[in-house]
């Protein structure tokens, strides 16, 4: 008797050959486009990083016409001899004229003074008004925050003529003490803009801290707050002085007869011709007020803070 046969299957595995499979790129074609990608990048970086020749051009053009003046300037008021237009040696000669000159010397004495009056009633004026743009939070502060930001828009021979009528208009006699009073109106915008970041700053707790422990509010803000605010106002009064000592337009609008600001009386002696002596005075208000631009910008740094340009940009 016969078994019946069972059939046997057998799987059998299909294989592909590689000519059915689809094109792929072969391992040196893949290195080269790699490497063509690279090459790609490293092209794309080095034009990003290229320098601006053109404007790197401008730049250099603008500076020179800056201060090439300025330079000539500096470099006359060391000539030997009275010319203007030749060189003709070194020497200290204008220098010594210049302190020999009363005249000069009286005007500078008054822009020394209007710089320092300026310069304290400016500070007062200009912390307690920071203090209350930022301590009030009404509509009205800031309202008024943006109106204190309308002098430092202005163009100065607006704020010099319409100080020129205001005087005018009440009966003062124009003099030193006008200037002074001109000058402060026109710098407790820029103190106020530099202490406002400063004293947004600040952590409030601190002098809430100062009150918890039996301070009055007047004694946390003498004890706390100023001491924190002493490095930004260093820097509002080295900068507003040197403002003050250079500035011509609101000078020249409200001066009176004599004696004069410095820029104003240089000015006029200008108008009759210029003197190998303005070029000594010139040459020292330039390095005075650099000396004190630079010390105002530092003085920030030195205890730690913020620099002055980063006060005024408000970051």
């Amino acid at each position: 008797m016969s078994t019946p046969s069972t059939p046997v299957t057998t799987s059998t595995t299909s294989t592909t050959s590689p000519a059915d499979t689809p094109d792929t790129p072969s391992a040196p074609k893949q290195q080269q486009q790699q490497q063509q990608r690279q090459r790609q990048r490293r092209r794309r970086r080095r034009t990003a990083e290229r320098r601006p020749r053109f404007a790197i051009a401008v730049t250099a053009v603008f500076f020179a016409l800056l201060y090439l003046p300025v330079a000539v300037v500096v470099l006359f008021s060391f000539n030997s001899q009275k010319s203007l237009t030749v060189f003709e040696g070194f020497s200290f000669r204008w220098y010594h004229a210049f302190l020999q000159d009363d005249v000069i010397l009286d005007s500078l004495g008054m822009s020394l003074r209007v710089s320092l009056v300026a310069m304290a009633g400016s500070l007062v004026l200009g912390v307690a008004l920071a203090l209350g743009l930022v301590r009030s939070r009404s509509r009205l502060g800031s309202f008024a925050g943006l109106v204190m930001l309308v002098p430092l828009i202005t163009p100065e021979i607006v704020t010099g003529v319409a100080a020129m009528l205001l005087f005018k208009g009440l009966g003062i006699t124009l003099s030193t003490t006008t200037v002074m009073l001109a000058e402060i109106t026109f710098s407790i915008s820029y103190v106020t803009v530099i202490l406002r970041s400063r004293i947004a700053a600040l952590n409030p707790e601190v002098e809430e801290a100062a009150m918890d422990l039996g301070a009055t509010r007047r004694q946390a803000l003498r004890l706390v707050t100023l001491p924190a605010l002493l490095p930004s106002i260093l820097a509002s009064a080295v900068l507003i002085f040197a403002l003050v000592f250079d500035d011509f337009v609101l000078a020249y609008f409200t001066t009176g007869v004599d004696p004069q600001p410095l820029s104003v009386r240089i000015y006029s002696a200008i108008r009759f011709g210029v003197q190998p002596t303005i070029n000594a005075v010139g040459t020292l208000m330039l390095a005075g007020s650099v000396g004190l631009i630079v010390l105002a910008l530092a003085i920030p740094r030195l205890f730690g803070r913020r620099g002055g340009l980063d006060l005024l940009s408000g970051k």
